[in-house]
């Protein structure tokens, strides 16, 4: 068994309602992985499964989710030593943990996407990419930036976006 980091872009299923959690642990088993566990409401989920291909295992949980919820949602997989290297890869590791983020992308970014977004972006922020993963050093509080427009799957293709807290509490939950 492998251990997985499944991220929803979005677990707003409607006005005032969100998904709860052990529903969502709920249909995980009900697919057969096993272990399943969240962190925080956002829509963060740890599972064991067999190997299998990542686009198989998202395909699935997002076929799932719609059944078990009536939405589609975006759901990024990356494998536990993928995830441990990208919590390791935070360029930004002194600042506080809830303004640094990270937007984790299912295709990785290039070169000249961070180009554009560096151009957009207030002068005090700063970005990295980090294996295709764009990093962001918001210096204050992320909502508070027009780059946040700039952050959607309409322009920069799936993806969604955690605090480096969140990052690092999934690592740990990987052990």
């Amino acid at each position: 068994m492998i251990s997985h980091v499944a991220l929803l872009h979005s677990i707003v299923l409607g006005p005032g309602r969100r998904v709860v959690m052990a529903e969502l642990k709920a249909m995980a088993e009900r697919l057969g992985f096993a272990n399943p566990r969240t962190l925080v409401a956002t829509g963060n989920l740890v599972f064991d499964a067999q190997h299998a291909d990542l686009a198989t295992l998202e395909n699935r949980l997002e076929a799932a989710f719609r059944e078990t919820f009536g939405k589609h949602v975006d759901i990024i997989l990356r494998r536990a030593d993928a995830w441990k290297r990208l919590a390791a890869g935070n360029p930004f590791p002194g600042d506080d943990g809830a303004n640094v983020c990270v937007r984790v992308m299912r295709e990785p970014l290039g070169p000249a996407a961070l180009e554009k977004l560096e151009k957009l972006a207030a002068p005090e922020l700063r970005l990295a990419l980090v294996d295709g993963d764009l990093w962001i050093d918001f210096r204050g509080k992320p909502s508070e930036t027009k780059l946040l427009s700039h952050l959607t799957t309409k322009k920069l293709g799936i993806g969604t976006l955690r605090n480096a807290n969140t990052v690092n509490g999934l690592a740990a939950m990987l052990g």
